[in-house]
């Protein structure tokens, strides 16, 4: 384990050989083998040190408390405040670790295929080794602080590797997008740290979560704005959780950075970043059991998410835009498992989703490679044949996604329906049965546009265009392994959580030590009681929701092909607002975005004429006193003193000539005196 520092450090190496060495020198930019050997390199080294780790950590000197640390680096001691560089690996980051290294280096590999040739091909491995990097230190980080760190890099790599086309304009919108999206809900994030350390005085994970229970007084204290502290500080961190995890109102982003390369859809939003949010709420579950009102917000943000992403994925015909929305509902239902205190089966459907999502996303990129670009399933069809590994692969992502037995989606998905239906939050009531027929009606949905989507683009007649159907083509191996792997996991990976059976949820008893924690603690929220025939009535409901949404989809898309024309006719306002996505971009551009920009208008007139009008005034006024005060001073002051001046000289100077030295003319000026004394003498008498 003391090797768990050396799997992000391999992949900044990587991302400092690629990007420095990239940017200075022509030549190794145009050395494709060199560039992905180190990228991939430490992909795959990083990937296998992971695993030694997480073998060492289950089955061989496994912490006694569950926990092992592991600090590099004191990084801030100031005063009481003090952060540590550190790494914690407990269940729940285990489940991460693996997740990001292992479905990182299947894209790693996936990505010299498909980026073969690209522009800026240097800089695109550097931004995923980066991405890669921060992504471990948000999961492995033993703070708020470095999880914060973590959190912010994955959100620079997103609006990179958004922005990676530089000379497409609608990639470049998209990346800002992402950029300032995100940064709403980070301002939450940050609140919701600032009022942890105000609480609790450390940011340290193990400090703050083991003195839950000491502080649960302050916690449950009453705030101005009727809530708990608790509630508040979970919200804020919820805000948080929506931004990165694309969640309403802020999940417009994520269907937008499509515009990125696709192995950066099936990475960043799809398997991994995306999943942050769900992470953290995880993590702060202790916080979380003590504030129902913020499960119920969360189950049903969740909910409400799942639902409305799952009706626009309904008529989309981008390849790639099905799959986003997908991504947003499919994060939902996480939120879904975590809001109704059902943790494990959220972070279930969580590791299961990046296995069917990444496949399913690296699929469409397969089907885009042979394509030339094209993304429009209305100009597909008839791949299968073309592209069976492909074809194969994507069909058991989409059979897990849809929740068919025995695929991976199954068991996570049904695991949270039935978490909801039977948990027990006094805030929550039978409100649960609401949100769980959200979840279900998500559910059937889903199962009908999957299998829309791989109709229309595998099966049927083609409507490939006649050039570009001379090129059809299966991808090459380094495309199409890491399909196979994923293909194979999405079939298997569900079964580490098999449900009913005595000990057959392996997953759920690995994750048990982590959510146990906080389990007994006043006002937490607590799953309902273990019904098995419930349980398996709501799972053969399960399963016919998805079969039906199959079914459906097989007669519109393969048997009665007329009928999705006649319907959008039928329903042609229906259509076009689910074909427009509820027009919420538009609704966003018109109120937020424009009336910033009218207010910012506003504020610039008013700063234009009032404020610059008031400064100019106060300038022309100080102008204009400055040249009274220069002409009072010259004109005024001056010539009085100068006026003096030349009187003084002027009798100085008549004066002078009185002082002859000749003798006779004192005595004559002495005579002139008296005679004018005595006048005035004689006068006055």
């Amino acid at each position: 384990m003391e090797l768990l520092c050396y799997i992000p450090l391999l992949f900044a190496v990587g991302f400092i050989i690629n990007g420095a060495v990239g940017l200075f020198s022509e030549k190794y930019r145009s050395s494709e083998n060199i560039i992905h050997t180190v990228a991939c390199g430490v992909a795959i080294i990083s990937s296998a040190i992971a695993l030694y780790v997480l073998a060492d950590f289950i089955f061989l000197n496994h912490p006694e408390n569950g926990i092992f640390e592991q600090i590099i680096y004191q990084w801030i001691p100031a005063g009481n405040f003090s952060v540590e560089i550190g790494f914690q690996l407990d269940a729940l980051s285990a489940v991460m670790l693996f997740v990001v290294t292992f479905v990182g280096m299947l894209i790693h590999i996936y990505s010299t295929g498909y980026m073969h040739g690209e522009s800026g091909y240097y800089r695109f491995f550097a931004y995923l080794n980066l991405f890669m990097f921060s992504m471990l230190l948000l999961v492995l980080g033993n703070s708020f602080l470095l999880m914060f760190v973590g959190w912010e890099g994955v959100g620079l790599c997103s609006y990179l590797l958004i922005g990676f086309y530089i000379k497409k304009k609608s990639a470049g919108d998209a990346g800002k997008k992402a950029f300032v999206v995100n940064r709403i809900g980070d301002f939450g994030f940050i609140l919701g740290i600032f009022c942890i350390y105000s609480v609790f005085g450390t940011l340290d994970f193990t400090s703050v979560f083991s003195a839950v229970a000491e502080k649960e007084e302050v916690l449950m204290h009453m705030t101005p704005l009727g809530i708990t502290v608790v509630t508040a500080i979970t919200l804020a961190l919820f805000v948080g959780a929506t931004g990165k995890s694309a969640q309403i109102p802020l999940y417009v982003w994520l269907p937008d950075a499509m515009e990125g390369p696709t192995p950066v859809s099936a990475l960043i939003h799809a398997a991994t970043m995306v999943t942050a949010g769900i992470y953290m709420v995880a993590r702060c579950h202790p916080l979380y059991d003590l504030a129902p009102i913020s499960l119920t917000v969360v189950a049903t943000v969740g909910a409400l998410t799942a639902i409305f992403a799952a009706s626009i994925g309904l008529v989309q015909n981008d390849i790639k835009k099905v799959l986003a929305y997908s991504t947003v509902s499919q994060l939902g239902y996480m939120f879904l498992g975590c809001g109704v205190g059902a943790y494990e089966a959220g972070i279930f459907h969580l590791m299961t989703h990046a296995f069917f999502k990444a496949c399913l996303f690296l699929g469409s990129g397969s089907v885009i490679h042979a394509m030339g670009g094209e993304q429009d399933m209305r100009k597909m069809g008839a791949l299968k044949e073309h592209m069976p590994r492909t074809y194969w692969t994507f069909l058991f992502a989409t059979l897990a996604i849809a929740g068919i037995p025995p695929f991976a989606g199954f068991f996570s998905k049904d695991e949270i329906l039935f978490k909801t239906f039977t948990a027990e939050n006094p805030v929550l009531g039978n409100f649960k049965y609401f949100l769980w027929f959200l979840g279900a009606a998500a559910a059937f949905m889903t199962a009908f546009y999957m299998f829309r989507l791989v109709n229309m683009t595998f099966k049927g007649e083609s409507r490939v265009p006649e050039e570009t159907a001379h090129h059809l083509h299966e991808s090459p191996l380094n495309i199409t392994f890491p399909l196979m792997v994923l293909g194979i996991l999405s079939l298997v990976g569900g079964f580490v959580g098999i449900p009913i059976i005595e000990g057959g949820n392996k997953f759920h008893e690995f994750l048990s030590p982590v959510f146990s924690i906080a389990e007994h603690s006043e006002g937490a929220v607590h799953e309902g009681a273990h019904s098995i025939g419930l349980e398996i009535t709501l799972m053969v409901v399960s399963v016919a929701i998805a079969v039906a949404g199959m079914m459906l989809a097989n007669y519109m898309y393969l048997k009665n092909k007329e009928l999705p024309k006649k319907l959008a006719e039928k329903y042609k306002q229906m259509y076009r607002v689910l074909l427009n996505k509820y027009y919420v971009d538009e609704f966003y551009e018109a109120v937020f975005v424009n009336g910033v920009k009218k207010l910012s208008r506003f504020f610039w007139r008013f700063d234009a004429s009032k404020i610059d009008g008031l400064v100019n005034f106060s300038s022309d006024f100080t102008v204009g006193a400055s040249h009274i005060s220069n002409f009072w001073d010259a004109y005024v002051v001056d010539g009085m003193v100068n006026g003096v001046a030349k009187m003084v000289k002027f009798f100085s100077r008549e004066g002078r000539k009185i002082q002859s030295g000749l003798l006779n003319s004192y005595a004559a000026i002495m005579l002139a005196g008296v005679f004018l004394l005595v006048s005035i003498l004689i006068v006055m008498m």
